[in-house]
């Protein structure tokens, strides 16, 4: 019988402590129960981290070898990381090559405090947003992605010269033409009716006569230059360092 009314009292005690569970209100609830909210905005990491290795890579040789100040800056994605000829083919300038993987444009705006402004060159030429088409990003994105790497150099470095290197068709990003020619257009255009800005075409240099893209231009991906295209590429940016 003891045993019995022990039972029965342990068994209204926990009765009672879930009925006064559930009527308490919700800021009485332990802070562990709250776990589960969604992230503070601003706190989900940005997309552009999973270059972060690449990034600390430019920054140790930084440590060991402080590249000159005042050079000319190439920033982009792969087709700039693969120029590995910049030096020779600008013998009379001082080049920083700081190409990273398939980035895109937010990726420059993103680490610009780590491997633009440091280095105060006085010409930035940024090559990429054919990642960001291939990504499904529209021309109008694109603009205003690039117009958001004017401003975020302009904050720190007012006086260095930013040129954007256009686009480039090539054969395997042959069905987005349409579009890189269009996101190259508006670029060209916000560029014209801006202050200390360059845009380089390349567009046209790298189609046949037929108006394809030059196989013999590339490597077997279909999408990097080769030493030829490399060529091309340096005897268009060549009259803009003048």
């Amino acid at each position: 019988m003891r045993q019995a009314g022990f039972q029965f009292i342990r068994n209204r005690g926990i009765l009672f402590a879930l009925f006064t569970l559930l009527l308490s209100p919700p800021w009485s609830i332990p802070a562990r129960a709250q776990e589960s909210r969604p992230p503070t905005k601003g706190v989900k990491e940005s997309p552009s981290a999973i270059w972060e290795k690449d990034i600390e890579a430019f920054e140790k040789a930084d440590q060991k070898s402080p590249p000159p100040q005042g050079a000319i800056l190439f920033i982009g994605s792969s087709s700039t990381r693969m120029w590995k000829t910049l030096a020779q083919d600008f013998p009379n300038h001082q080049v920083i090559n700081r190409g990273f993987g398939g980035s895109q444009i937010a990726d420059s705006v993103y680490y610009a405090d780590r491997i633009v402004i440091p280095y105060r060159p006085k010409m930035i030429i940024l090559q990429v947003g054919g990642n960001d088409i291939n990504a499904g990003k529209t021309p109008e994105q694109v603009l205003a992605d690039f117009k958001a790497f004017v401003r975020k150099v302009r904050a720190k470095l007012p006086d260095t010269r930013i040129a954007f290197l256009s686009i480039n068709p090539s054969p395997i990003r042959w069905a987005q033409a349409e579009r890189e020619k269009r996101a190259n257009q508006l670029i060209k255009e916000y560029i014209l009716s801006g202050r200390n800005l360059d845009y380089i075409d390349l567009w046209d240099q790298f189609l046949d006569s037929e108006g394809k893209p030059r196989e013999d231009l590339f490597l077997p991906d279909r999408l990097h230059n080769n030493a030829k295209g490399y060529k091309i590429r340096a005897e268009v940016v060549r009259p803009h360092l003048m």
